[in-house]
């Protein structure tokens, strides 16, 4: 009877560990699922939010690249020159005029470099940069006293021969926006 009571013991243990060990591969796997299932919900969520992220955020980063583009075009020697240029002012109120101008569009569209890349930015921060240089350096050259058609043809001379100093910027930001 020993024999068998202990025949019959070791037979429940097998059973029992069996049992033991199948409950536990269930339960990871189980476990497993759910877990799966749960990043696949947060990988969800994060996609979504993404999606309602870019159709919120790209119109906005498109006009940043419309303005800026609009900015480069506004500060371009041809634009600017005739847009603060009035009869009977003087040299020096030209040449102020026009970096007073590129300083206040400037200052109107910081806030556009939230939405561009760095490299963008940059370049718009030389455009202007130089832009105001070349202005400047084309006031030195002619005498205080001279016609102020004197300094914008200095201004057109100077940047004649490369399109002038928004031209790299522009071609950029325009290169930027199609791959948006």
């Amino acid at each position: 009877m020993n024999t068998i009571l202990l025949s019959f013991l070791c037979a429940l243990v097998a059973v029992l560990a069996t049992l033991a060990l199948a409950g536990y591969i269930f339960y990871r796997i189980t476990q497993r699922y759910f877990d799966n299932q749960q990043k696949l919900q947060m990988l969800q969520m994060r996609l979504d939010e993404h999606r309602e992220t870019t159709r919120v955020v790209t119109p906005i980063r498109l006009q940043a690249y419309e303005r800026l583009t609009l900015y480069l075009e506004r500060i371009s020697p041809d634009s600017i020159v005739l847009r603060c240029y009035r009869p009977g002012m003087d040299t020096k109120t030209l040449q102020n005029s026009i970096t007073k101008a590129i300083r206040d569009e400037w200052e109107h569209n910081l806030s556009q470099q939230v939405y561009v890349s760095s490299e963008a930015w940059k370049l718009v921060r030389k455009a202007k940069d130089e832009m105001t240089a070349v202005i400047n350096s084309a006031a030195i050259t002619i005498p205080h006293d001279a016609d102020p058609a004197r300094l914008a043809t200095a201004i057109f001379t100077s940047v004649a021969s490369g399109g002038g100093p928004t031209a790299e910027a522009l071609e950029f930001l325009k290169k930027e926006m199609r791959e948006l």
